[in-house]
């Protein structure tokens, strides 16, 4: 059974309206640029990333946003998540004076201890 496995939604989209929304449907060929949108459960997109046919995307990177995104949300703001965090990693405390400072908080080595 088509989609028995997937633990997400997935669409298809005859016709280019969805896509035409999203700006991803190319009209004269009547196909669309595959993308992946990140939306929150108020509806609001919070992620988006299009890449033509000949680059591949990284389905873990996707995982990571999303799981991201939700530690965000469930921490109301309170944290949020450096490039390329992980979960169980360091978070950041948002305010003023992380501003031009993230370097005294995080490294990009930390992210991948």
């Amino acid at each position: 059974m088509i989609g028995k496995d997937i633990p997400f939604p997935m669409l298809s989209d005859q016709g280019g309206k969805i896509g035409t929304l999203y700006g991803v449907y190319d009209e004269v060929g009547g196909t669309e640029t595959r993308g992946r949108f990140i939306i929150d459960p108020d509806g609001v997109i919070q992620a988006f990333e299009v890449l033509t046919p000949p680059v591949g995307r990284n389905v873990s990177e996707a995982l990571r946003q999303i799981q991201a995104y939700q530690l965000v949300r469930e921490t109301k703001g309170a944290e949020v998540t450096p490039s390329g965090w992980r979960p169980g990693k360091k978070t950041l405390k948002p305010g003023i004076g992380l501003v031009g400072n993230i370097w005294k908080e995080w490294s990009v080595k930390e992210a991948f201890e």
